[in-house]
């Protein structure tokens, strides 16, 4: 039955202030989120998708008691297939798609690889001539650690999104407006899950680089260069959404 199904999932983006809605949202009292932030079930493509196990998939969350359940996977709107799993599993599924300007996210995540110690290389490097080592990568042309200018298509993937479900499933936030006006933010987002209005909200900081040497600044000519990249699927972004980052 549907009506036991997860009710919806803050499906991107990485870097893109998902983990503070997610924070916010368990403060919601109606609804009941994963017991981890990020269940990576639909970006998993070691399950048998033939005949996929949901039962695993509800075990990250409490018991069903009638109230929506939620979780927040960011990876799902740029990893392959997941979306397309997604509809098949709840077409009914709402989707909340946070967004950050393109560059700044792919400097954020830059620094959270370089930090980890997963990347070596200088930012500089990895988004012009690095970007050939997704084409190494299985699957062809995606990569976990690796895709910092590649998860700032939102065109691009909203387009697939948009073909799987339909316009009013579906709400596109600012990760600016979050942290801005977090209020106004919040109340838009309780009103796509049918929520009445909740208490007042406060700006929240979290997953904040670390303070550290990374060797690398962004500089205006990375800043250029990726607003080239990005600049005709920004514009199929402004069509589709009316969300535009300069």
């Amino acid at each position: 039955m549907l009506e036991d199904r997860v009710a919806f999932i803050i499906a991107g983006v990485q870097k893109g202030g998902t983990t503070a809605l997610f924070d916010h949202l368990g403060e919601a009292p109606e609804i009941s989120l994963s017991r981890e932030k990020e269940v990576h079930f639909f970006d998993d493509d070691a399950r048998d998708w033939a005949q996929p196990d949901y039962a695993e998939y509800h075990a990250a969350f409490a018991a069903f008691d009638g109230r929506p359940r939620g979780e927040a996977t960011p990876i799902y709107l740029y990893w392959p297939n997941s979306l397309e799993r997604i509809a098949a599993y709840n077409p009914a599924m709402k989707l909340i798609v946070m967004l950050r300007d393109p560059v700044q996210r792919a400097w954020s995540h830059w620094k959270m690889e370089y930090a980890r110690g997963v990347e070596t290389q200088p930012f500089a490097w990895c988004v012009r001539e690095g970007r050939q080592r997704l084409f190494d990568a299985d699957p062809w042309g995606f990569h976990r650690e690796l895709s910092y200018v590649e998860r700032g298509f939102y065109g691009e993937q909203m387009v697939r999104l948009l073909e799987l479900f339909p316009k009013e499933q579906v709400l596109v936030l600012r990760s600016d407006d979050l942290r801005a006006e977090p209020a106004a933010t919040l109340a838009r987002v309780r009103g796509f899950l049918g929520l009445g209005p909740g208490p007042a909200a406060a700006a929240r900081e979290v997953h904040v680089g670390r303070d550290m040497d990374y060797g690398s600044e962004l500089t205006p000519a990375d800043v250029a260069h990726l607003r080239g990249v990005y600049a005709r699927d920004a514009e199929r972004l402004a069509d589709l959404t009316g969300v535009r980052f300069t």
